[in-house]
């Protein structure tokens, strides 16, 4: 069971050598490479723009006292796809390119919700909790003296 961690790495290593070789045969190597340059900065471009719409989505969500459970799922789904991007290599960046589409995400979604939980805390974080555990009062520092605090003597002038 420990070896098939090895082992996907390996079957990944053996596709991009192999992509590699027949693009880089079709196409000519600096061009290969100038691609694989290019396809990183597309993915990175794309993940930035998917992520901070999916963070926005989860910040409505919670701000409505709603469950961000499905935008979690996808944001690691972003995740994921944007360190495939930058890593270089033609299948690696299907594979990224893939888990940015959003029926992937929501097929991904569907599957995994299931195992998530969320619950709210005491504190919470919308304005239905304005009640929770908050708690009004005063406070005076006891190693100043009172007459000290806030108080102009007219010696100080």
């Amino acid at each position: 069971m420990r070896w098939i961690p090895l082992l996907l790495i390996f079957v990944v290593a053996y596709i991009e050598i192999t992509l590699f070789i027949q693009v880089a045969h079709m196409i000519g190597v600096l061009f290969t490479m100038l691609l694989i340059v290019l396809t990183s900065f597309i993915g990175v471009s794309l993940v930035r723009a998917q992520g901070l719409k999916i963070l926005t989505q989860m910040q409505i969500k919670m701000a409505n006292g709603e469950s961000p459970a499905a935008e979690m799922i996808k944001s690691v789904s972003v995740l994921l796809a944007g360190f495939l991007l930058l890593l270089p290599g033609f299948f690696t960046d299907f594979l990224g390119l893939l888990l940015l589409l959003p029926p992937v995400q929501n097929s991904l979604t569907l599957k995994l919700l299931p195992y998530l939980r969320f619950q709210r805390s005491g504190g919470g974080f919308g304005p239905q909790d304005a009640g929770g555990d908050t708690f009004e009062g005063e406070f005076r520092r006891k190693d100043i003296p009172h007459d000290r605090i806030g108080h102009r003597h007219d010696d100080d002038k």
